[in-house]
């Protein structure tokens, strides 16, 4: 039984064909990642109710092997022991608010940050919130473009992005204070507009000193490497937002000390929970489902229990390798750029920049993002 959560993607398909821009507000430091340099297709973006009917059509083709229930609430789980005589509760046992009883020799949670199935297994996590909330928001663009690039910028108060939909439409996440979010939501379009600009436009956070000590040590790496680095290219202008498109929610991170139980196995924002600045969370969430996959394929065509702990602590062994350096670069990111002392800023600025200069090096962050 697997309870599938809505998230927020985007409110249309999209391929990413050149380029992710990802730049400083406190200096002039930037990093491009180009599709020219990638075998693969770099990305795509998705809306959720797009992937939902696509899961929806797939299900629809296994009616006879498989059971959806709609509108139905779970209320109590009982769980197997390891190592419980097979005529107790050799199964986990699922009650639902209806007082229908379900039985599974494996129960996937896939219920969000605020998983029951976690809960209710009482699995320690490790979380914490970040005080921010995302606003988000379908962005009408100035004049028909090319829109072929992903646009990310840090400011002082958080990263803001916009993610290509169409020709005229772009996807904006906006990660800012609680309180600057709810003024984000309450302001009229025009100032909403005019806000959106100004975050993707605005010189005001940046000092000359900043500036002047990027512009060198640029030009150093640029005597070094000169055919490395991209020329700059500037984000397009907002003109206006969808109709009832703005809605926020907040930001944290968790992450689960146990990915599985005996029959239970934990995915996506149920086994962690991460910032949404790198755009990783839904990733992070298909590549568990890829890999659950795989495994219980294989334990299925070997005739072993779907549920035996052998495959899942493989599960479990293979995402936390993969989970967690991820998720400790994303939340080290963001501590990074939530400030504009200038120290940091200068780190950041030259450690950008030098990453910049090396393809080898950003063609090995893409790969490893894209697992």
């Amino acid at each position: 039984m697997i309870p599938l959560e809505s998230c927020f993607i985007s409110p249309c398909i999209k391929q990413t064909q050149n380029n992710f821009w990802v730049w400083d507000a406190c200096s002039d430091a930037l990093i491009t990642f180009d599709k020219e340099n990638l075998q693969d297709e770099m990305a795509y973006i998705v809306e959720n109710d797009i992937v939902v009917a696509a899961l929806t059509q797939q299900l629809d083709g296994l009616s006879d092997n498989v059971q959806v229930k709609y509108r139905s609430k779970v209320v109590k789980y009982a769980w197997p022991m390891p190592h419980q005589a097979a005529e107790s509760i050799p199964w986990v046992q699922i009650t639902l608010a209806s007082g229908e009883t379900l039985q599974t020799k494996l129960l996937i949670g896939a219920d969000g940050p605020n998983s029951m199935v976690r809960r209710e297994l009482g699995i320690p996590t490790v979380k914490w919130g970040y005080d921010q909330s995302a606003v988000v928001a379908v962005l009408h663009l100035s004049e028909p473009t090319e829109n072929n690039v992903a646009w990310q910028r840090f400011l002082p108060t958080g990263p803001i992005a916009m993610l290509p939909l169409s020709d005229t439409e772009s996807s904006l996440v906006w990660s800012a204070s609680h309180r600057f979010a709810e003024e984000l939501l309450e302001m009229d379009e025009e100032s909403f507009v005019d806000a959106i600009n100004s975050a993707f436009w605005s010189n005001e956070n940046q000092s000359e000193l900043i500036e002047t000590a990027g512009s060198l040590f640029r030009s150093a790496l640029s005597a070094i490497m000169p055919s490395a680095g991209s020329p700059r290219q500037l984000p397009p202008s907002v003109a206006g937002i969808g109709p009832k498109s703005r809605v926020m929610f907040p930001l944290g991170m968790g992450h689960a000390s146990e990915y599985i139980r005996h029959r239970v196995a934990l995915i996506g924002d149920a086994a962690h929970r991460v910032h949404p600045l790198a755009g990783q969370g839904a990733n992070l969430g298909f590549g568990d489902v890829a890999c659950l996959t795989q495994l219980l394929s294989q334990a299925a065509f070997n005739g072993k229990d779907l549920g035996a702990i052998q495959h899942l602590l493989e599960y479990e062994t293979e995402r936390q390798r993969h989970n967690l350096p991820m998720m400790a670069a994303i939340d080290l990111m963001k501590r990074l750029y939530s400030t504009n002392v200038a120290p940091v800023v200068l780190l950041r600025t030259f450690g950008l920049q030098a990453t910049n200069m090396l393809p080898s090096l950003k063609e090995q962050i893409m790969a490893f993002a894209s697992k």
